[in-house]
This record gives structure tokens, sequence and C-alpha cells, in this order.
């Protein structure tokens, strides 16, 4: 041992204990490179040779199977660093700088606190202190070239295995319905319960649209879905397990599905605790794609298709989070109204008036809702979509017979493809039982534990079955009576008349949501600058049917009528006797009063004046019926008819009360 390095251990450092570090970078290692954990641990007698006690040589090897990488799992590193830094370690002794730390952060803050405490660092060329200029030199350097040499040999293991992957050779874990034949190449899953089940699946979901709607398919029909088992005893085995909407996520994710060869889909990101995060990359960076590669359960439209539904699907993906899938709201044009101002896709906004009533608006945030600015602009939208689900009716009722023929054929279809699959799974419970069968026959029946046991399994695989068949037949029976002939006789007589199907009060918001999809992308709506009395003015269908009626009813009796039309105002309030004076005013129609009065009735006043009789007597006439007449509004004013003929009055006022009139009682109102 050298003059200088003797130099370097002082009295100051044998007064503290020294520390040796042992560490391997896997358990394999640990297991197969005993030579290296040897070397290691014989560091110990180096440390007694330079003067420490061996009681006083505490040994850290509660980091073997850990890699260097990172300090944030190795708590034998950072037990070493607590104890440096409390000045509690004269020497640290490590076998070289790699098994110390391959993470230069990691390294350069243990040279510092060695430095700060007087601690020597030891290895296997020889001793140094950090908080010398040239041994500290030394040492960052050795730190760095360790980290440079884990980075090579991480990036020629990641070259080897990214070639190969663009040739399409390296095996990787596939997919449920997917298996590697005895050539290496991709295939179908040879069981055809499996196949058909994926299939079922991407059918299921092309025809709802939802990956909750194809969940609630599978569990009304009572289907269950293949997945493998990646872990226990019964690693690599087929399992059948409930449809959940994590697998069906990742079914719809999966190109390999589609019969591409797909590798790096995603990567491990290092956060800033030392953590590794998961992340999805999007498709324009995978490291891999090999299109056409082996069969194929859909095509690569297909699944470009899927992933476009899956994106207007999710409900957190920035100002298109509006877009989703339709709802049951009463608002038609869920996620398709784009404003006309900005180009962003409107918010619905649903007010609840005085009566209880629903409003929509389709409101446009803009830029709001991150810069704080005000609405772009809010319009009400119940005669927006009424308009639109008029040209709906009557752009499809044309096409309502075809419609009809394809809804029947494709429920035909559907209860065909579930009771294919139905059948297989008693075909599978067949086989099981028959294998238990067999077994049990082949026993030799001395061996009566063995022969309980099989027989036990055989009784149990029988019970599958008759469960199986009963299940069969149960959902066979419920499935034929979906369809019979007079419901398809009802769906044709629905379907010829869409008109009524879409007005039908017991048609789903939801179902004429998707029914529009077909039909309508999108609806771009500005509005034109108006005032407060124009946007709650009432419709103009409805302020020609006011004025039909004031030719016959008082303003109570038009309002009584137009409610019970279901007709409401410009605010979607129901009618009273004001709103109807309302309309009257702004669009300047005549009350029942004065239409009369035009069509040659007179008032009291002017009767009473023509007869030369008190309004007293007009009234007695009235009632007697020898005067026609008729309220003419809401006070109960009356109205009259002329007389036919007025004959002279045969005495003074004094002694006849009575005119001489003719009148109708019968025309009398």
């Amino acid at each position: 041992m050298s003059t200088e390095t003797n130099q370097k251990v002082t009295a100051s450092h044998l007064k503290r204990s020294a520390y040796l570090y042992v560490r391997q970078s896997t358990v394999r290692q640990v297991f197969e490179n005993t030579e290296s954990t040897q070397r290691q641990y014989a560091l110990r007698q180096r440390a007694i040779a330079l003067g420490w006690p061996s009681d006083r040589v505490i040994v850290i090897d509660s980091d073997l199977g850990q890699s260097g990488a990172s300090a944030v799992d190795r708590e034998g590193f950072q037990r070493l660093v607590a104890e440096v830094g409390m000045g509690r370690a004269g020497i640290v002794l490590g076998l070289e700088v790699s098994r110390l730390a391959r993470n230069s952060t990691d390294w350069h803050r243990l040279l510092e606190i060695c430095a700060l405490t007087d601690t020597l660092i030891l290895d296997e060329d020889g001793i140094y202190d950090p908080a010398h200029f040239n041994d500290r030199l030394l040492l960052g350097l050795k730190g760095t070239m360790s980290e440079a040499e884990l980075h090579m040999l991480r990036a020629r293991l990641r070259g080897g295995i990214l070639n190969k992957a663009r040739r399409g050779d390296l095996r990787c874990r596939l997919p449920v319905g997917l298996v590697y034949d005895t050539r290496g190449c991709v295939v179908f899953d040879p069981d055809k319960q499996v196949q058909e089940t994926v299939r079922l699946l991407f059918q299921t979901f092309d025809r709802t649209g939802t990956l909750r709607a194809t969940i609630k398919y599978f569990r009304k029909h009572g289907l269950l879905f293949p997945t493998q088992i990646v872990a226990g005893a019964q690693k690599g085995q087929l399992a059948w397990v409930p449809l959940s909407l994590g697998r069906a996520s990742s079914a719809m994710h999966n190109p390999w599905y589609a019969g591409a060869y797909a590798y790096g889909r995603s990567r491990w990101r290092k956060q800033p605790d030392g953590r590794e995060c998961y992340e999805r990359l999007p498709q324009d960076q995978w490291q891999v794609l090999i299109r056409d590669a082996h069969p194929a359960y859909i095509s690569w439209q297909e699944y470009e298709r899927n992933a476009q539904r899956l994106r207007a699907s999710a409900q957190a993906l920035g100002f298109e989070r509006n877009a989703g899938p339709p709802r049951e709201g009463p608002a038609l044009l869920q996620g398709r109204v784009v404003c006309g101002l900005c180009g962003s896709r409107m918010n619905v906004r649903y007010n609840i008036r005085r009566n209880g009533i629903m409003m929509t608006n389709y409101v446009c945030l803009g830029r709001g809702r991150l810069f704080g600015d005000p609405l772009c602009q809010s319009i009400l939208g119940t005669g927006i979509d009424a308009a639109v689900g008029q040209l709906l009716v009557d752009a499809v009722t044309p096409m309502a017979l075809q419609l009809a023929l394809a809804v029947q054929q494709e429920i035909t279809a559907r209860l065909d493809e579930i009771d294919h699959l139905r059948r297989r799974q008693v075909e599978r419970a067949q086989y099981e039982a028959d294998s238990a069968r067999h077994r049990y026959m082949q026993v030799d029946p001395s061996h009566r534990l063995v022969a309980d046991s099989l027989e036990a399994d055989w009784n149990a695989k029988l019970r599958a079955l008759a469960e199986a068949q009963e299940d069969y037949q149960r959902r066979r029976a419920a499935d034929r009576l979906v369809v019979d002939e007079q419901e398809r006789q009802r769906i044709l007589a629905l379907a010829t008349d869409f008109p009524a199907v879409w007005r039908d009060p017991k048609t789903p918001q939801r179902e004429r949501k998707r029914m529009l999809a077909l039909l309508i992308e999108d609806v771009t709506l500005i509005r034109r600058p108006l005032t407060a009395q124009q946007l709650r003015a009432t419709h103009e269908d409805v302020r020609r049917q006011i004025d039909a009626l004031l030719d016959e009813y008082t303003d109570a009796q038009v309002a009584r009528i137009l409610n019970e039309s279901g007709l409401r105002t410009g605010a979607g309030d129901v009618f009273d006797t004001a709103s109807v004076q309302w309309v009257r005013y702004s669009t300047k129609l005549k009350s029942l009063k004065e239409r009369l009065l035009d069509g040659g009735m007179i008032t009291k006043k002017q009767l009473s004046a023509m007869l030369g009789v008190c309004r007293t007597t007009i009234g007695k006439l009235r009632t007697q019926g020898r005067l026609k007449a008729r309220i003419c509004n809401d006070q109960g004013e009356w109205l009259y008819w002329p007389p036919e003929q007025i004959s002279p009055l045969a005495a003074s006022p004094a002694e006849s009360t009575e005119p001489r009139v003719t009148s109708t009682a019968g025309d009398a109102v």
C-alpha cells in the first residue's frame, strides 16, 4: 500500500466507521454472477488492512438485485448517504463507481456530501479524498464513464430489438384471438368461439357506437369475453370473463386486430421524483408500423374509423369535449352546433321555466374558457331544433321503406350471431364433460382416491353442461319472442310513416339524435342582432292561428284553446289573457269586439239611442230573446245586431216603455 494512500487515512477517519456498499443490478446476477459478489464482500479486508476494526466495518447489501440508474428504490444507498451526511462514515468502499451509482446526479451528490464531512472513497484502484481537486476530478470522470457505459449497453440492446422489430421478426405479446403458429407467424386463434367473440365485439361497437353500449349488450345476452392469464400457476391459459370497459377499450385501440404489426406504441417517462409513468404515443410517433402483416379481424379503415369514434366519445378533449355520443337531453343538435362567429363548438345549457318546461340554449364560450372573455353568442334552441327536425322529416320520408327493411334484416342477423356464439359455449361445455368422462374411464379402479377425484370432476362438468344447455334454450326462446311476425309488421307499419316515428312521444331523444347524425354533420349558427322583444316574439304560425281564432273567441278563450293545443309563447310560457292581448297589440291585430263592430254590430249605447229607450230596457229585451246579441270580450260586454224594422213610437215615453221591434229569439246569443 503506497505512502500517499496511508497519508490520506488519518486518525479522524479511523474514529468513524467504514461502510462497504454491495450491489448487483438484477436478481439473476445475484444468483449467477457470484464471483462479482464475492469480490465486493472481499473489500472488507481492505478496510481492516487500513486500520479499521472488523466490528467497525459495516456492510450495506440491501440493494442486491436493484439497478443503479436511480436512487429512488435503493434503500441501502439512501441509508449510506444519510450516514455520510451525519458524519458517521470515515470511508465508503465500493468495488467500482458503477456499484455506487450509475446516475451522475446521485454520484455527484454523494461526492459533495463526502467532501463536506471529510469522508474518503475507496474502490478497486485506490483511495480518493473528494475534498482534493485532483481526486474529485478523477471521481467525477469515473462517474461520467459509468453513466455512459449504462447508456451504451442500453443502446446496443435497444438497437438490436428495434432492428428486429422493423423486419417484423420480434415476437410481441399478442392480443387474445391471435397466436403464433409453429413457424412463428401470427394466425387466428384455432378456437372458433374465441374468433367469433372477438368479431362480435367489433360488430357490436360498429352498430352501437360506444363502448358502454357494447358492454351492456354483452351483459344483457350473457356473453363472456376471452382473456389470457399473464401471471400465476395458470399463466398462458385462456379464461372467460365478463367484458369490461378496459378490455373493450384495449381491443379497440389495438392495431394488431387490423392486421398491422406495431411496436413502440408507448414509452416510459421519468418524473421529477424519479418514478416512471406510462405514456401512450400518437400513431405518427410509433417506432414500427407494418400494415397487412398478418390476418386481420377488421380492416385498417375500420380501425381508424373506430379510433375516430372513440375520440369523439371522449368527454375531455379540450374544446371538442361537447361533440360526444347522443345523450338523453332535449337538445336535438347536441355536439353538432358550430359557432358561426369563431368556429368553436357550442355548449348546451338548459333553463327551467316557471311552468317546469326545460328550454335549450346553445352557448359559445369562445375564448372565455381560457382567457375570461365574454360569451361569443347564446341562441335559444327551441325553434332551431324544431326547424331542423322538420327538415329531417322532409328529407327522410322517401327512404322510410328501405330503412325498415334494413332494420329488420339487421335484427335477424344479430340474433343469428348471438345464437351461434351461445351454441359454441354449449359445445365447449360438452367437450369438457366428454374429456372428464374419458379421464375417468381410463383410470385404474383400484386407485380409489384418483377415481373419486375424477368422478367428482366429471359430475361438475356434467352440471356445467346442463346449466349451459338450459341457459341456451331459455335465451333462445326469449330471442325468438323479440321479433315475431306481428313485430315485423309493426316495424314496417311504423317505418312507412317516418314522421309518425319522429313525432312519437315514446321515441327516445337519444334515438332522434342518432337518426339526425346519419344526415347532418354539423349546423352553423349566427345570431342576428335582434331586440329583446324580437327574441321573445311569438312564432309566426301561432300568431296566424290567434288571428283566425279572434274572429269567434275572446282573448281568454283563445288562450285556453292554444294551451290545449300545446302551443307556447315566444318565451316558452303558457298563454293567458295578457299574453294574447300583448300579441294583438304588438302585431296590430283587431280584437273580437273591433271585428264584430266592423261586421255591422252596434253597442248598447248606440242601440239605446236608435230605439229611444234606456239601457236597462235593452238588457230586458235581450234576455227575452227579442234582440240578437253576443258577448264581445272577457268583461261581459254585449254587442247587438240592429233591429230589422223599427216602428214609430205610438206613445210618448211616459205612456209606453217598450218599443215595437222585431227579433228572432232563436238567433239571440
